[in-house]
C-alpha cells in the first residue's frame, strides 16, 4: 500500500462546464471552499450546545442493541463479531480521505486494495474474477442477472425469461429477477427442505435463463444435490447463480465455483464481518466463472505492470453493449466495506479462515440439539450455520414465536429472525456464528430452556414480554402500517 496523504491536489471535476482547480489554503491551514460554491445564506441547522448534542446521542446510543452489548442470533444475516483492527484501517486518512474523482496516480493504495480483494474472493469461492461495484446484496443479486441477460442476448438467445427460484429462497432472489425483467418460477423444497429435483425437471427448458440457489439454503441445510440440479439447468442453456448470503459456513471447507454455479454475489457485510443492519452500510460484489469476464460491469481496477488504473470500460471486447450500460459512470462500490472485508481475509490467512465455516456448523449444530426438547425441530439431521425451529414444542401454552423473540429481550439477548423461512408457521431461525465461546451459547441455552418452562408455567409472563426494555411490547401491526414518519412531542 503506498497511498499518500494528498495536500494540495488538484480535483479533475467530470462534470461538463467545470473547471478544474488547485484548493488554496486560508490562514488558518484548512481548505477554501470556492465562492460560487458557497452558500447565499446561511442553513437552517438548530443551535445547540456541544455538551447537549453528545449527551443525545450518548443516551440514544444506550438503548440500541448490537453484537458488542451481547448474543445476536440472528439467523440468515450472519452478524458476527467485527474487529476493531478493520475499523481502524478504514478509517486510516489516506483511504477515508480520497476523492472518487481524484488522479489514479494519487489513489495507487486503495486501487491495489480492490485489486487485492477481487483476486482474494475469487480464490475463496472458485469464480474467475469479480467486480467490486455493487453496494449491497439485493445490487449484487440484480447486477449478476443483468450479467445473465445480456450473456444470452449478446447470443442472440432471446427467448430466455424465466429465473427459477426455490420456495425456501431470500425474498431478494425473486425481487432481483422481477425488477430485472424476468419472469419467477417456484421450485417446491421435499420434506427434507431442500430443492425437488424431480419438481425441477419439468420447469427448465429453452425459456429459462438461470436458476438461483443459495447453499446452504435457507433453513441453514446443505444443498446435496447441486452436481445434478447444475447439469440439468446447463444442458437446457441456462445459468447457474449462487445467492452468497451463506457462504459463511463454507468457508476454507468448499467453493460455489466447483459447484457448478457461474454467477454468484457475496455479501461482505455478512461473511467477511464488516458492520451490518440498520440498511447498511453493505457490498455485494459478483463473481463470474471462466468465460464470463466481459460482461462484468465497469469501471474495474486492473494492474498495468507495476501500477494500477481504473479501466472504464471504453476499449471493452465485448460485443455486447448491454454487458457494459449495467454501472458504467459509477465507482466501485462501498469501499470502505471493502477495506474491512480485506483487513478480515488478511487477518485470518489462508491457514486460518478454514475454521470458519467448520466452527459457525459446529456451534449451530450444539444449540439445535441442546434445544430440540423444547423447541420444535421441523427438520432433523446435522445443519450448517444456522437452524429453523418452529415454535415451542408445547403448542397447548398459545405462546408464540414472537413471545419467545419478546422475552429474550428481558434476559439481554436480541431475538433470532422469526417467522422466516414462511415454510414453517412459526418459524425461529437462529445463527450464532463461529465467534461466539461455548460460555455464551451455555447460557443462551439456559434461556432459552427458562422460557420454554415459563411459558408453561405463567404464560401471561412471556405473551406481555418485554417487560424492562425501554420501549416494552408494542403493536407491531399498527407501527407497520401506520408508522410516524415525523416529529412529536406526544
Amino acid at each position: 500500500m503506498n497511498n499518500k496523504l494528498y495536500g494540495n491536489l488538484i480535483f479533475e471535476l467530470s462534470k461538463p462546464g467545470r473547471r478544474a482547480y488547485s484548493l488554496p489554503k486560508n490562514r488558518f491551514g484548512h481548505y477554501d471552499v470556492p465562492e460560487e460554491e458557497r452558500r447565499a445564506e446561511d442553513a437552517a441547522l438548530p443551535e445547540c450546545d456541544e455538551m447537549t448534542v453528545v449527551r443525545h446521542y450518548t443516551n440514544h446510543s444506550g438503548n440500541n442493541f448490537g453484537v458488542l452489548n451481547g448474543f445476536y442470533p440472528l439467523g440468515s444475516c450472519t452478524m458476527k463479531y467485527n474487529p476493531p483492527i478493520n475499523e481502524e484501517i478504514a478509517a486510516l486518512p489516506a483511504f477515508s480521505m480520497l476523492h472518487p474523482l481524484q488522479p489514479d496516480a494519487s489513489a495507487q493504495g486503495a486501487m491495489e486494495a480492490e485489486w487485492e480483494l477481487r483476486h482474494a474472493l475469487s480464490a475463496i469461492t472458485g469464480m474467475s474474477d469479480f467486480t467490486l461495484n455493487p453496494c449491497a446484496g439485493a445490487h449484487g443479486e440484480l447486477t449478476g442477472l443483468m450479467i445473465i441477460r445480456a450473456y444470452h442476448e449478446d447470443r442472440d438467445d432471446m427467448a430466455r425469461k424465466k429465473v427459477i427460484v426455490p420456495d425456501s429462497a431470500h425474498g431478494t432472489n425473486p425481487a432481483s429477477a422481477a425488477v430485472c425483467g424476468l419472469e419467477v418460477v417456484e421450485v417446491k423444497s421435499t420434506a427434507d427442505g431442500r430443492v425437488d429435483v424431480e419438481d425441477l425437471k419439468p420447469l427448465l427448458g429453452p425459456d429459462v435463463a438461470a436458476m438461483m440457489m443459495t447453499n446452504p439454503n435457507t433453513l441453514g441445510l446443505f444443498e446435496n444435490e447441486i452436481p445434478e440440479i447444475a447439469k440439468l439447468v446447463h444442458d437446457c442453456g441456462a445459468l447457474m447463480y449462487y445467492d452468497g448470503a451463506n457462504l459463511n459456513p463454507l468457508l476454507g471447507i468448499c467453493r460455489p465455483g466447483d459447484m457448478g454455479f457461474d454467477v454468484m454475489h457475496v455479501n461482505l457485510h455478512k461473511t467477511f464481518s464488516t458492520p451490518h443492519g440498520g440498511g447498511g452500510p453493505g457490498s455485494g460484489p459478483v463473481g463470474v466463472r471462466k468465460g464470463l469476464e466481459k460482461y462484468l460491469p465497469y469501471p474495474r481496477v486492473e494492474r498495468d505492470g507495476d501500477k494500477f488504473v481504473l479501466n472504464h470500460g471504453h476499449d471493452a471486447a465485448s460485443s455486447s453493449p448491454t454487458a457494459h450500460e449495467i454501472h458504467v459512470g459509477a465507482f466501485t462500490g462501498n469501499f470502505g466495506i471493502q477495506l474491512r472485508a480485506l483487513a478480515y481475509i488478511l487477518s485470518l490467512g489462508k491457514e486460518n479462515i478454514k475454521w470458519v465455516g467448520p466452527l459457525a456448523t459446529l456451534n449451530a449444530n450444539y444449540v439445535k440439539e441442546s434445544l430440540k426438547d423444547a423447541y420444535e425441530l421441523p427438520i432433523s439431521g446435522p445443519c450448517k450455520h444456522e437452524f429453523v425451529f418452529n415454535g415451542l414444542k408445547d403448542k397447548s401454552t398459545g405462546v408464540t414465536t414472537l413471545d419467545v423473540a419478546k422475552r429474550l429481550l428481558d434476559y439481554g439477548y436480541h431475538a433470532p429472525t422469526i417467522y422466516f423461512p414462511l415454510l414453517f408457521h412459526e418459524a425461529m431461525m437462529i445463527e450464532p456464528t463461529e465467534n461466539e465461546s461455548l460460555e455464551t451459547l451455555n447460557e443462551f441455552i439456559d434461556v432459552m430452556h427458562k422460557i420454554a418452562k415459563e411459558a408453561v408455567e405463567e404464560p401471561d409472563t412471556v405473551k406481555g414480554a418485554p417487560h424492562n426494555t425501554p420501549i416494552t411490547r408494542v403493536d407491531d401491526v399498527l407501527a407497520a402500517r401506520h408508522p410516524v414518519l415525523r416529529y412529536t412531542k406526544e
